[in-house]
């Protein structure tokens, strides 16, 4: 399947930050979708304001153009004719400001797609933004706000469709769930080998990852609550991190002491493999729970977010991970939820339960939606 006629590849526009309170996930999921997009001949381009612990040169690496909107402090406040978003902070500008920046980028650029992932951006922005003939996507986790988008992605679990009643136009598509979830090929390429390995498991090597910035040292406190837990004396801990995070060189020496050989990867792209070998892993409950689930890994998950309440929440009402709380609970609930699930049986069923919930292939599915949103426009 192409996105790109013989006589001009399709243009998409991705509009989506990182930084240290942001995190790093919204960045990789566009990425994701971008480096899809790409293989099937589409021309790809992101706008990315330069918010302390961005990832503007790591998108660059990855070969797509991006153009670095400023941060403008004093524009914070916004002007009083819209209300204020939740997380308006996020922005590093007023969205008029920030509207204006993209707009004349955008224009520039006449995409045929854009492709919005920020919580800070609404109805208002894409309006003001969105060129003639452009088909909007937008990417979203809360449902809190307008948008005026053609294609909506939205890979909670616990969402449902009608939780955008009202803030999406009635012709707009939805795609709602962790069917949908933005997987790099690689999840769905080693799920089989994943889920037969957990035929009989045992704990001897445990994966901990609080996403790439980890701002509150989630990470050591974990470490420092891993003393008072039953692991096996042959246990092995692999700890993954950005390289933005600004615990990192702590944790490293703290891992240096552990009782257990331990070890901080940093920027790893061999994610997937990871998650295979693990036996069991204690995670933010953020967009990598998709990850998770999609290779049966079965998860005690940090809550490190507000936005992450709903999805460590509706995992582990559906048996498919563990909630031990947030950052400031960990300590004392880390050696009591692994002793529970110690016991026999436990890691098996949260295995299946899991991998039930997304087989990896929503990215496929969400470049599908996307052709025939294209092929609906060029028939009209």
């Amino acid at each position: 399947m192409s996105l790109s006629s013989d006589a001009s590849p399709m243009v998409v526009v991705f509009r989506v930050d990182a930084s240290l309170t942001i995190g790093t996930g919204h960045v990789m999921r566009c990425l994701t979708l971008a480096d899809a997009l790409r293989e099937q001949g589409a021309e790809c381009h992101f706008l990315c304001r330069a918010h302390p612990g961005h990832l503007i040169e790591a998108i660059r690496a990855q070969g797509f153009d991006t153009d670095t909107l400023p941060l403008q402090p004093e524009t914070l406040e916004e002007r009083q004719d819209t209300p204020r978003l939740a997380h308006a902070d996020w922005l590093g500008a007023s969205w008029q400001e920030d509207a204006r920046w993209s707009r004349e980028l955008i224009e520039g650029l006449r995409p045929d797609w854009l492709v919005v992932d920020h919580y800070a951006l609404d109805r208002c922005w894409e309006e003001a933004v969105l060129p003639p003939g452009c088909r909007l996507l937008v990417i979203d986790d809360l449902a809190d706000r307008e948008h005026r988008c053609d294609l909506l992605l939205d890979q909670n679990l616990g969402r449902q469709a009608d939780d955008y009643a009202g803030l999406v136009p009635e012709r707009c598509t939805r795609l709602i769930g962790p069917r949908y979830a933005l997987l790099r090929p690689e999840f769905a390429c080693l799920r089989e080998t994943s889920l037969a390995r957990r035929a009989m498991p045992r704990l001897k090597r445990l994966l901990i990852s609080m996403g790439g910035i980890d701002k509150d040292n989630a990470t050591g406190t974990v470490l420092d609550a891993l003393g008072d837990c039953p692991l096996p004396e042959d246990c092995r801990i692999s700890v993954v991190m950005g390289g933005n995070a600004p615990w990192l060189a702590q944790v490293k020496d703290q891992a240096a002491t552990m009782p257990w050989p331990t070890e901080v990867a940093v920027n790893v792209t061999d994610m997937a493999e990871r998650m295979v070998q693990a036996d069991l892993a204690i995670g933010a409950a953020g967009s990598t729970s998709w990850e998770r689930c999609c290779l049966g890994l079965p998860t005690l998950m940090v809550v490190l977010a507000v936005n992450q309440r709903i999805i460590a929440g509706a995992l582990q009402a559906m048996g498919a991970g563990g909630l031990i709380g947030g950052s400031d609970t960990l300590r004392f609930a880390l050696p009591e939820a692994l002793r529970a699930l110690l016991t026999p049986n436990t890691l098996t069923t949260m295995s299946r339960a899991a991998a039930d919930l997304t087989d990896g292939q929503g990215l496929t599915r969400l470049c599908t939606a996307m052709h025939a949103h294209s092929q609906a426009v060029s028939d009209e």
